[in-house]
């Protein structure tokens, strides 16, 4: 078999080097337009702002060993400009001679790859404006920081823009943030941005949100200027563009393979587009949701190293399918970690799915062992069987175990009954007995079965008129920050004081994190009120309705 793959990286790379385990003698041609096929591009804004000192470490594979290890036929500065899908041949034009040719396939596998979005506004191409995709821009953004640069501006807030938006500050560069919505990372909900936000500004990183830049235009005295839509006026010396990315689709689309509505080449379960001899893999895909079954694109490493995988194996004649796409992702901001697996709740609004959802902070490992680090977790699951739908997580330490074990649970189909379950490895340094990933179980399962019911801080605004809001916590606690009309009865004084609490009226009954709301909840009614817990306390309050 002569196996063709257009493109390298992590799809069309590890596509290659599955074939070659599966058949020795096949022939097994990989064409890059790039100098090297296989980089570590999540790597670069870290090379950029010094943390990976050595710029060879993001060779993830170097060509040589590609050629010798895996005997590839690797052709590195080359473009494939055409399918001919009735004679199986690519054509292929050499970037450094211009020579064109046609290669001959059995199998294609396109890996193309996603394109940084360059919107089209007055002075987009000015010099100092910069997208980062490949090594060559890396290069460039490196050589011009080396040289200088001052004053950063970052288009969009998503996870590029930040990961170089915190990079850039390390390195003492004055740095402003602009995005359309009025949150970072777009994607996520809402509610658990806003303490990244916050860690942003801390570090120094101007956030401007809910606005846009309308217009570049270059300083008399040198760098840029650019013009908002809300009327601000932000000046830098380099300019990244981080809005988003479009699938690489046009040698796709030329050779008439079918594309969804966004773009992404249409491929099944096991990477096949609409020409069984070619395959698709990567960033210029559209896949499955997991969770919502709906198609999908998402630009991750991971999932286009398994779809690398799952096309060299069909295409050898091996059954292998494509579970879809969770989304699995995680973020770094300074000294804080944010991470997600499966829907958020904006994707299940969108889709019309039915959810509950509970938010919970607990400690990365016991508290009495020192340097306990706390964390923010929102569980999202079915409201009938309790099925794990996605999760969100945000904190210091800890955050990468349980986001991981969550995403495991979406893959095998598990329950908040299940997380009750769960046995994770315990030690006082590393977690607790009652685990996190444990807590969220209890909290989900527990309301699902009526034992605690719960609102959500969104929810307040929605309750009926004579609804009493009780603060369980200490008076030193109210003192500090209160929900507006919430009345002050510690936990501890509760049972005491229940003559001061109406049996008539519907409460919602709140403390810090949740637990003592929780343990309120449970007296209350069982002494015949009517009563339901603020989920994730006065802490998730805050997060909804910042001070």
């Amino acid at each position: 078999m002569k196996l063709v793959i257009v493109g390298g990286v992590a799809g069309g790379a590890s596509a290659a080097a599955r074939a070659r385990r599966l058949d020795e003698t096949a022939e097994i041609v990989l064409f890059e337009r790039g100098s090297e096929p296989s980089f570590a591009n999540c790597g670069m804004p870290y090379y950029i702002g010094g943390e990976i000192a050595d710029r060879g470490k993001l060779l993830v594979t170097p060509i040589e060993r590609l050629r010798q290890r895996y005997r590839l036929d690797v052709r590195v500065r080359t473009v494939v400009e055409s399918i001919d899908r009735r004679a199986k041949t690519v054509r292929v034009r050499e970037l450094d001679t211009d020579r064109s040719y046609d290669e001959p396939y059995d199998k294609l596998i396109l890996s193309p790859g996603a394109a940084p979005l360059r919107p089209p506004l007055p002075g987009i191409d000015l010099p100092g404006i910069h997208t980062l995709r490949d090594l060559r821009d890396c290069d460039r953004i490196k050589a011009a920081v080396d040289d200088g640069v001052r004053e950063a501006l970052i288009v969009g807030a998503g996870f590029i823009g930040l990961e170089m938006a915190e990079n850039l500050a390390r390195r003492g560069i004055r740095t402003t943030v602009i995005e359309l919505a009025d949150q970072i990372v777009p994607p996520w909900d809402r509610e658990m941005t806003v303490d990244a936000a916050a860690h942003l500004r801390q570090h120094g990183v101007r956030l401007v949100l809910s606005d846009a830049v309308a217009a570049f235009t270059a300083r008399p005295g040198g760098g840029l200027r650019a013009s908002t839509q809300s009327g601000l006026e932000l000046d830098c010396d380099l300019a990244l563009l981080s809005v988003g990315v479009r699938p690489e689709n046009s040698l796709a689309t030329a050779a008439g393979l079918e594309t969804g509505p966004r773009g992404g080449i249409r491929v099944d379960e096991s990477m096949r587009t609409s020409d069984p001899d070619i395959y698709a893999v990567g960033d210029a895909v559209e896949t499955r949701d997991f969770v919502l079954r709906s198609p999908a694109q998402v630009p991750l490493a991971g999932p286009a190293n398994r779809q690398g995988r799952i096309a060299a194996d069909h295409a050898n004649g091996r059954p292998s399918r494509y579970r879809g796409t969770q989304g699995t992702s995680i973020l770094r901001v300074f000294d804080m970690t944010l991470a997600l697996t499966g829907a958020s709740e904006k994707s299940l609004v969108r889709a019309g799915t039915p959810f509950r959802k509970i938010y919970l902070h607990p400690g990365h490992h016991a508290s009495y062992y020192p340097g306990a680090e706390g964390m923010t977790i929102k569980l999202l699951f079915a409201p009938d069987t309790g099925r794990v739908l996605g999760a969100q997580a945000t904190g210091r330490a800890g955050v990468d175990k349980r986001i991981d074990v969550l995403s495991i649970a979406i893959q095998a189909g598990m329950t908040a009954f299940d997380l009750e379950e769960v046995e994770l490895a315990y030690a006082p340094q590393f977690g607790s007995a009652k685990d996190p990933v444990n807590m969220a179980g209890f909290i989900a399962a527990g309301l699902l079965r009526g034992d605690h019911p719960q609102i959500t801080p969104d929810q307040l605004a929605s309750q009926p008129p004579e609804t009493v809001i009780i603060d369980v916590r200490t008076p030193a606690e109210h003192a500090q920050g209160k929900i507006p009309g919430a009345v002050n009865i510690p936990m501890d004084e509760l049972r005491q004081r229940l003559g001061e609490i109406p049996l008539d009226r519907p409460l919602v009954v709140h403390c810090q994190v949740g637990l003592r709301g929780y343990l309120a909840t449970r007296v209350l009614l069982q002494s015949g009120r009517m009563a339901a817990n603020l989920s994730g306390g006065f802490q998730s309050y805050r997060q909804f309705f910042p001070a």
